[in-house]
């Protein structure tokens, strides 16, 4: 009788590793590291860029008669961006996410003005120190795309197996929720990076004063 039981249970056992497995949980699991790992590559590069901004803000305040008013938007902007607290919840709480995605369009858009206007000051152009942090700033901005785009792969591979019958079953079962991902509406703000090519001058910014 012992024998029988061990072997009932071992079937029973077997039979519920090929259950989950045919449902969907090995795959849950799997995509859910893979969103968080193209989660955190997201984060990295927002904060590589968050960390060039004093660098290039102290610079571009060296040039007399700079625009005041730019120079406050990125740092009120970038200020807003690194106050908001991004914790393991915030991949399932939409509202969350949003704020973030919104902070970082923020900082996006007084990023490429300040670029723009930095166009009108000679000085700028020829200040190696500006150049060399503006070449950092344009590669952070497109390795911020790249990741960003690895992240929102990675969440439509998630949110398809979530809501997919039958895996939606497993998703209900194991509390497997949709993710949120990056917006339509706000993705051409956040991808855009800043114009940096000082070879164009740029008609919408302001002339420098003399």
């Amino acid at each position: 009788m012992g024998l029988r039981v061990r072997v009932i249970a071992w079937l029973v056992a077997a039979a519920a590793v090929l259950g989950l497995s045919g449902c969907g949980y090995n795959d849950f699991q799997r995509l859910d590291e893979q969103v968080k790992a193209a989660w955190s590559e997201v984060l990295n590069q927002y904060q590589r860029r968050a960390d060039l901004i004093p660098n290039i803000v102290n610079t571009v305040k060296g040039e007399a008669n700079f625009e005041q008013e730019t120079l406050t938007r990125v740092v009120e902007a970038r200020a807003k961006a690194t106050s908001i607290q991004v914790t393991p919840e915030t991949l399932n709480n939409p509202e969350a996410f949003n704020r973030f995605q919104q902070a970082q369009g923020e900082l996006s858009s007084a990023l490429s003005r300040l670029i723009a206007v930095s166009e009108n000051y000679p000085n700028l152009k020829t200040n190696q120190g500006f150049q060399d942090l503006r070449v950092q700033l344009e590669g952070t901005e497109n390795r911020i795309t790249v990741a960003r785009n690895r992240y929102i792969k990675a969440v439509a591979d998630y949110n398809t197996l979530a809501r997919q019958f039958p895996t939606n079953l497993t998703a209900m079962l194991f509390s497997y929720s949709v993710k949120p991902s990056f917006t339509v509406e706000n993705e051409a703000a956040i991808s855009r990076p800043p114009t940096v090519d000082f070879n164009k001058a740029n008609p919408a910014a302001p002339a420098a004063s003399k």
